[in-house]
């Protein structure tokens, strides 16, 4: 089958993307890929960028929510020794109703850190979901998407349990800490040296203590697993005699994980102790020391210990590790199910715009007929190619592989010198027959690709009395067909791509506003392939690609007119009005 080839073609031509172009083009809007260099990369660079940016905004609120806190000692102090002791009731009540309007607060600040914490974990949640998705269009495994979404939750859930948990005692830590300093600052020396302890012992089993919590909740996944599979098949087991071989299977998976579960037990009672010498040690070491204070002093003291000392140590211990490893082990489930996107590539310098098929094969299934078999194609940077055929024939196949959507079953798409599927989306842009348009403002519709002058723009395409006409928002369901595809039209031509794929895109125009739009795209610079509708599409293009089936044909419409019967007979069959 003869392949024509572009004239300036070169065989020895690299195909791996070099430097990036002088001029690189910005795309429109942020394109999620691998981290930017410098990133954190895997399960924790994906949980710190999900926090860092509002780690400011958490402290804050944190501080305010601890304000109870931090004056529950000092309040209760004052309220006893200068106030109801005293004989100065007035004066312990004024110190409790201090005590009331921080809790008050406190209240306000507790609320607002939820709000805080729900807009790093859902966020979070939205970005795996886009990741997991990405994912499966990707590599065609969108089984993965419903099988890790339930991951995907746990990871928002457990990440959402690790900030609330350190943060909580973080800050109910420095609250007790500083409220000891300011009401007997003595009293540090009883608290702080086993609380350190504690917090040693418990930092030392933590290690083991998430090996063994890992270890628990993949044998609770293989057991649970093992479950659905028989309880799926009882039918056939039965059938097949297969009971005492499905039991013995189903009693291993049960014992190892109750095995797991037993090693996880022993692990744990360390935090029994961390908690007992960290939190309540410090008790028994105030209440011993109670006869050489003010009973004030030591009501404060014991209340900072047991209302927030003991409470936030036992969250931590009780808390930390377990969703730290729910963390993990669900972030690693959907890493391994959406494997890192290959960061977006710029074409190499000079080739902006070519395009280079090669030996390319493609079907919609490893069992269907090739759409496209063995098929070679050549564009220069600039040239306006129109593609005319049968319907069904693979001419929007060939358009979703020139752009990326698609990806060759053999053979390479070279788009810029670089493989299409990689190259960054900013570099061409596919504008299919059926036209986009969302319920939103005018800017926002237009600007998806990227802002340029929108007047200039509606001006090539014809669409400025659409567009006065709308004003500020736009409602698709008001918009013709043929409104539609103008607006989009508008939105791909103020794109930055430097090849622009328009896959019947002006279908619903009528022949003179299709003309307009086709001139307009030809005038604005780059690559234009051009799915025909109509013939005037083929006769406006320097060179027509036609695709029958079993071979194309590649020249100018004079050189197909005369070399290609399909050609010649489209032509014959169109009529005067769809040329005109």
């Amino acid at each position: 089958m003869s392949r024509p080839t572009a004239p300036g073609h070169r065989e020895d031509e690299p195909t791996i993307p070099g430097r990036p172009p002088e001029e690189p083009p910005t795309p429109g809007r942020p394109i999620l890929s691998c981290p930017p260099e410098g990133a954190p990369a895997g399960r924790w660079g994906l949980v710190w960028g999900a926090v860092r940016g509002r780690l400011g905004t958490l402290a804050g609120w944190s501080l305010v929510e601890a304000l109870p806190g931090l004056g529950l000692g000092v309040a209760l102090a004052r309220a006893v020794d200068d106030g109801f002791a005293a004989g100065r009731p007035g004066t312990g009540l004024a110190w409790l109703g201090v005590l009331g309007l921080a809790w008050v607060v406190g209240a306000f600040g507790a609320r607002q850190v939820v709000l805080v914490v729900a807009g790093i974990v859902e966020p979070f949640r939205e970005r795996l979901l886009d990741r997991l998705v990405r994912g499966a269009l990707r590599t065609g495994g969108t089984a993965a998407v419903a099988r890790v979404n339930l991951q995907v939750e746990l990871a928002r859930d457990a990440l959402a349990a690790v900030i609330s948990v350190i943060r909580a005692f973080v800050f109910g830590v420095l609250a007790v800490l500083a409220g000891l300093v300011a009401l007997a600052p003595g009293l540090l020396v009883l608290i702080v040296p086993p609380l350190l302890l504690g917090l040693g012992l418990f930092a030392a089993s933590l290690p083991a203590l998430a090996r063994r919590h890992r270890a628990y909740l993949l044998a609770d996944e293989r057991t649970t697993e093992a479950v659905t599979t028989v309880v799926g098949g009882l039918r056939d087991i039965t059938a097949a005699g297969a009971e005492s071989r499905v039991e013995a299977d189903l009693d291993a998976h049960i014992g190892a994980q109750a095995r797991a579960g037993f090693r996880l037990a022993r692990t744990t009672g360390a935090r029994t102790i961390a908690l007992a010498l960290g939190g309540w040690a410090p008790v028994v070491l105030v209440l011993l020391a109670a006869p050489r204070l003010e009973p004030g002093v030591v009501l404060g003291a014991l209340a900072y210990v047991t209302q927030s000392l003991v409470p936030a140590l036992g969250s931590l211990v009780e808390n930390l590790g377990a969703s730290a490893v729910r963390l993990s082990v669900a972030l690693s489930r959907v890493l391994e199910a959406a494997p890192p996107e290959p960061p977006p590539v710029p074409p190499e310098p000079g080739r902006g715009g070519s395009v280079r098929l090669r030996g390319v094969r493609f079907a919609y299934g490893p069992h269907a007929a090739p759409v496209l078999d063995g098929f070679d194609l050549d564009l220069r940077e600039g040239e306006h190619l129109a593609v005319v055929g049968p319907s069904g024939i693979g001419k929007s196949t060939l358009a979703s592989l020139v752009t990326g959507l698609l990806k060759p079953d053999a053979g390479h798409v070279r788009v810029g010198g670089a493989r299409a599927d990689l190259l960054d989306p900013a570099w061409r842009t596919l504008a299919p027959q059926d036209a986009y348009v969302f319920k939103g403002s005018l800017r926002e519709n237009l600007a998806y690709f990227g802002t340029g002058p929108v007047r200039e723009a509606a001006r090539a395409l014809g669409a400025e009395e659409l567009l006065d006409r709308l004003g500020d928002e736009v409602d698709p369901a008001r918009l013709s067909p043929a409104e539609r595809q103008l607006l989009v039209l508008v939105r791909t031509y103020l794109s930055p791509a430097r090849i622009v794929v328009l896959d019947e895109a002006t279908c619903h125009l009528d022949p003179a506003a299709e003309a307009r739009a086709e001139e307009a795209f030809a005038a604005r610079g780059g690559t234009l392939i051009v799915i025909a509708h109509r013939l005037s599409s083929a006769l406006r293009a320097q060179r027509v690609l036609v695709m029958d089936g079993t071979g194309v044909a590649l020249g100018t419409h004079a050189e197909l007119l005369a070399g290609s019967p399909l050609y010649a007979d489209l032509v014959g069959r169109w009529t005067p009005a769809e040329i005109s």
